[in-house]
């Protein structure tokens, strides 16, 4: 543990505070907007070097602590004034409860699960806020999408057609692998959630895709100062229509961004179940010996077999993908037991990271068709295009700062609201997006396109 030397100043706003439960990869932008509004900042983390990387020579603490101790965690909870959860999102609960218990506010930047969602009534009655999806995406999308919606309501119009596209890639320079991809945190998120199936809203008419065909016949489009890109579904958008409060809506689609070749790639990678959960043994096992058990064939020849077998051509995106990646290669494979999920993600792991100093980025695009009061419509769009900066990435800074303002925001009493949220009111959107514009994230919309700049899946 390492104690502040520092006593801080003595007005209530700066006696606050705030317990950070994960030192993880978006953390550091979250710690840094923290530590510069003199608020006091505890760092619980499993590995106690990154909690303490993080403060590096500033004032706060750095505890080493694991999920498992929940006594430490009860003390830890009951002893600040507001608790940040970026562990992964299966002990979000376990964390509000104690929250709920000691009526402390609680702020995380993951998706809200059901179980959290049933919290509600009992954080209200508590008098506090738990502020979940206050990311970039889920957060900043639903922020930047409801300040246009309520615009837009506000002069009586209404939104026919709304498509919210985002993704977190390696900037163009760095896009220079078969996958044109890199991850600037672990690769088994990203590749789990390419193993759910998608739902949106098309001209009225619901369109359900199973997970074997989440990556065929994605969406393309240019992407202002990148070029082209290919957009895939993500997960249920039919979710978003009445959380946005858009009943009278004909399309509602959100999706991811990828550069060319990813869909093609992942949809070869999942068609021979390469990204499967299931169990099994690698002991002296080579990857390409991996490959022919999985398409039962002898290893003779794989990539050739591999190729046959998808009906791709030899050269093409994802034969090319899967060879550089390792998976015809004569190395064994490196862990005795696991599954092809895990096989596939350590070797990305090994050969797809970001470099550290490499710029990411992150773009989105939302765009909308909107019939205004008098009848007329117009094609409404607003993009966001953010690299990292020499201190962050951009996948850090545009989940973490969101956070962090709203920690700020609820400490100081300018987020008022009670109960389990997620950023979608004007009286918690408003605040964070000034604040963020402030510090050079923001979205560049555009009004009063023609019908024909819309998007089309």
């Amino acid at each position: 543990m390492r104690v502040p030397s520092y006593a801080l100043k003595t007005n209530n706003f700066n006696k606050m505070k705030v317990l950070l439960l994960g030192a993880g990869m978006v953390a550091k932008p979250l710690a840094d907007y923290i530590l510069k509004n003199q608020i006091e900042l505890t760092i619980a983390s499993r590995t106690l070097s990154k909690a303490e990387k993080l403060l590096g020579n500033r004032n706060g603490i750095a505890i080493q602590w694991t999920i498992d101790d929940t006594d430490q965690l009860d003390k830890l909870i009951a002893s600040h004034d507001l608790t940040v959860s970026l562990l992964p999102y299966t002990h979000h609960v376990t964390v509000a409860k104690l929250c709920i218990n000691h009526k402390k506010n609680m702020v995380t930047t993951s998706y809200v699960s059901d179980e959290m969602k049933a919290l509600d009534a009992e954080a209200k009655e508590a008098g506090i806020i738990i502020l979940n999806e206050i990311g970039v995406d889920p957060g900043f999308d639903h922020m930047t999408a409801m300040r246009i919606i309520d615009k837009v309501k506000d002069k009586g119009g209404k939104v026919k057609e709304f498509y919210s596209l985002c993704g977190a890639l390696a900037a163009p320079e760095e896009a220079n692998n078969p996958f044109k991809y890199k991850f600037s945190w672990s690769p088994k998120g990203v590749i789990m959630a390419g193993n759910n199936g998608a739902k949106y809203l098309k001209d009225g008419e619901i369109v359900e895709l199973p997970t074997e065909n989440l990556f065929k016949n994605p969406l393309k489009l240019d992407f202002p100062e990148v070029g082209e890109m290919e957009v895939y579904p993500n997960r249920d958008s039919l979710a978003y229509i009445d959380l946005y409060g858009l009943k009278d809506i004909a399309t509602m689609y959100r999706g991811t961004f990828r550069y060319p070749d990813w869909c093609e790639i992942m949809d070869a990678i999942k068609t021979l179940g390469l990204v499967t959960y299931d169990q099994q043994s690698f002991a002296g096992k080579t990857y390409k010996k991996i490959m022919a058990r999985q398409l039962g064939v002898y290893p003779a020849n794989i990539k050739e077999k591999v190729a046959e077998r998808l009906r791709l051509p030899i050269d093409s995106p994802a034969i090319v993908a899967m060879e550089w990646l390792g998976l015809f290669s004569e190395y064994m494979v490196a862990f005795d037991e696991g599954s092809n999920f895990d096989m596939v993600t350590d070797l990305m792991l090994k050969k797809m990271m970001l470099p550290e100093g490499a710029r990411d980025m992150v773009i989105m695009l939302h765009s909308f068709l909107v019939e205004n009061a008098d009848g007329s419509t117009e094609v409404v769009k607003s993009h966001l295009l953010d690299f990292a900066t020499k201190e962050d990435t951009s996948i850090a800074r545009t989940v973490g700062l969101p956070a962090g303002i709203g920690v700020k925001m609820i400490l100081n009493g300018k987020i008022t609201d009670k109960g389990v949220h997620i950023p979608i009111s004007k009286s918690i959107y408003e605040p964070i997006l000034t604040e963020l514009a402030k510090l050079g994230i923001a979205m560049k919309e555009e009004w009063g396109l023609k019908e024909s700049a819309k998007i089309n899946v």
